[in-house]
């Protein structure tokens, strides 16, 4: 502001002339309010109109100075201004009003941008969102919250005390949920869903560039019973005009191939030196040599807490960094284990016996499960064999009298074999057709791996000689 005495001089016509961009720069910063945090993103590194819109979303209240942490500073300043500009307008026209850890939703936005504009696809405004009036009103009614970052919008997990306090679902509580428009919420999925029974957490996959949903869901109910009513319920539904979602079991792969392990060591010490380098190791399913008991066969399946766990030790095991007996592993995911119908499963009369000694006939097997009921047939492949029963009172007493015995000097292990569904024989078929294109019919580890069930037990198939 100028004082008054160079006022006069300029009304006179003796005072200095002032350059009308510094005139206009004075007028502008008469008008613009500045956080205290400005001169700290500037500090920072990052370039002045840079620092001017981040501080905007400052004064504007949508975010504060302390919510960003210091990888996200670094993150911005990694992008050319107009990319860094574009990324907070971005930012800017996201709801941020359920999203817990702002810094790390920035990170998305970014790490989403970096995505689109290395694929050369255009990065459009952002589209119309959720109405947050009947977003609120959903929450309100139910008492769950709701957590947004760039990836997906979570409703629950856990619920509400009222809703469900038991403990946290296990596998086969979580359904998919696919075909959702691409402009649906959760005040239209979650009224569905509750019909089928207490929801532990929904988790709809999100875009973050667009604000619009994936088009798929997850829905974890805090019973399996629930579960399996949504898919009945809900499966084919039309939720809109013309718009049918699809709806199934959502199976979560919790478990790893391993390959090229020394043929020497036994499950424990497998167990043993995994455990070092991963962490949430809950199962080893080791095969062994049919013809030598004491080696395995150079691969094992690790079974993991979650997919969570699987994941990270998936991604550490491959990265090159970590060696098992100071040598590099090869690491797949194995084939998730679909869980079978109950009421299927309470029907089935054939057992799955493996680890059997090279003794082992299908005699001697026939000798020792007879004696609990009337055997339709026996039949041994390798060191495995199925024993079928024409009743199942036979079957269940066979699997609790001999589960972990010992038969001609080696322990075996029982279980009920699991009938055969339609997408294994898919994936069997399409298995068998890749293998016929290769020049040689040289078996590899990694087509076990697909046969393996809980506790390695294949599902119910036999190879029938002609």
């Amino acid at each position: 502001m100028m004082s008054a005495d160079l006022a006069t001089d300029h009304v006179n016509g003796n005072g200095t002339e002032e350059p009308m961009e510094t005139m206009e720069t004075m007028e502008t910063m008469a008008t613009v309010t500045r956080s205290e945090h400005f001169q700290a993103l500037l500090d920072a590194g990052l370039s002045q109109k840079v620092a001017e819109k981040l501080d905007e979303l400052y004064v504007a209240g949508l975010v504060a100075h302390s919510d960003l942490d210091e990888r996200a500073l670094e993150a911005l300043k990694e992008f050319n201004e107009d990319g860094a500009l574009q990324v907070l307008v971005q930012f800017k026209e996201s709801d941020l009003s359920h999203v817990q850890n702002k810094s790390a939703f920035l990170c998305g936005v970014m790490k989403t941008y970096r995505q689109r504009e290395k694929q050369g696809t255009k990065v459009s405004p952002a589209s119309k969102g959720p109405d947050e009036a009947r977003i609120r009103e959903l929450l309100d009614r139910t008492g769950y919250t709701l957590d947004v970052t760039t990836g997906q919008r979570k409703y629950g997990g856990p619920p509400p005390d009222g809703v469900y306090a038991g403990p946290q679902p296990t596998v086969g509580t979580e359904i998919f949920v696919g075909k959702i428009p691409r402009d649906l919420f959760e005040d239209e999925l979650v009224p569905l869903f509750e019909k089928a029974g207490p929801i532990w957490d929904l988790r709809l996959m999100m875009d973050p560039l667009s604000s619009l949903n994936r088009g798929y869901a997850f829905v974890t109910f805090c019973a399996k019973d629930s579960a399996q009513e949504a898919v009945k319920l809900c499966n084919n539904f039309e939720i809109r005009p013309g718009k049918h979602i699809g709806v199934c079991i959502s199976v979560a792969n919790n478990r790893l191939f391993v390959g090229s392990i020394p043929k020497s060591k036994t499950k424990e010490q497998i167990v043993e030196e995994f455990s070092k380098v991963t962490e949430g190791l809950s199962d080893v399913i080791l095969y062994h040599q049919p013809d030598d008991k004491k080696k395995n066969r150079g691969f094992c399946f690790l079974e993991y807490e979650d997919h969570k766990t699987a994941a990270q030790a998936r991604r550490r095991l491959m990265s090159g960094k970590v060696k098992v007996w100071g040598n590099l592993v090869t690491v797949e995911w194995a084939d998730p284990i679909e869980d079978p119908d109950p009421e299927v499963m309470a029907k089935v009369k054939v057992l799955f016996v493996r680890n059997l000694a090279n003794g082992v006939t299908e005699e001697i097997l026939e000798k020792s499960f007879s004696q609990f009921g009337k055997l339709e047939r026996v039949k041994k492949l390798k060191d495995y064999a199925f024993v079928h029963f024409e009743e199942r009172d036979g079957a269940v007493k066979a699997l609790e009298e001999l589960n972990g015995t010992e038969l001609e000097g080696e322990p075996i292990e029982i279980v009920f074999a699991k009938p055969p569904d339609q997408k294994r024989k898919e994936r069997k078929a399409q298995r068998q057709a890749a293998k016929s294109q290769m020049k040689k019919g040289r078996r590899s580890p990694l087509t076990s791996r697909c046969e393996a069930g809980p506790g390695g037990a294949p599902c119910w198939r036999e190879r029938r000689t002609r």
